[in-house]
């Protein structure tokens, strides 16, 4: 009995990693009840890797640039290919899950660009195993990017929005 049971374990683990694979998930977890005191967890993820898609910038080919002109350029660039997450103000995704900028369906989203908010308002929400998660505004302060659209996946620490 106890070997057909591991067998049929087994089974089901190798059916459920099957499942991840097939349905680019990156984590399923289940439980299995077979009595009262007898049951079986499992937990079955993987490591995805994303990769950013390159950025291209158009230079002309023959135009002489100005003196002044690369003093300037490489002070813009490094600002413009700031990583969002490193930014003081980014609020970042404490959970893998499903982004939703509203309360339901139809209503209005929590925040927008330039919307005031105070310590402890919600500025979204983070569905994660059909939970919500309010996700909160850590600092009062004027919203100045909203880096996640509703119905978003996000991983976590993914920055969602910037606070200043």
């Amino acid at each position: 009995m106890t070997d057909t049971k591991h067998e049929a374990d087994v089974a089901f683990i190798k059916a459920l990693a099957e499942l991840l694979r097939e349905n680019d998930l990156t984590e399923l977890q289940v439980k299995r009840e077979y009595g009262e005191e007898d049951s079986l967890n499992v937990r079955v993820s993987r490591m995805t890797q994303t990769v950013a898609a390159p950025v291209q910038v158009a230079v002309p080919a023959a135009a002489p640039a100005p003196v002044a002109a690369p003093a300037a350029a490489p002070a813009a660039a490094p600002a413009a290919a700031e990583d969002p997450a490193s930014h003081p103000g980014a609020v970042t995704s404490p959970m893998v899950g499903t982004v939703y900028m509203q309360p339901e369906p139809g209503a209005p989203a929590f925040i927008s660009v330039g919307a005031t908010v105070s310590e402890g308002d919600t500025l979204l929400i983070v569905e994660a195993m059909k939970t919500m998660n309010h996700i909160h505004a850590p600092k009062s302060g004027t919203i100045k990017r909203v880096l996640v659209g509703d119905g978003d996946a996000v991983e976590f620490g993914t920055p969602l929005v910037i606070i200043e």
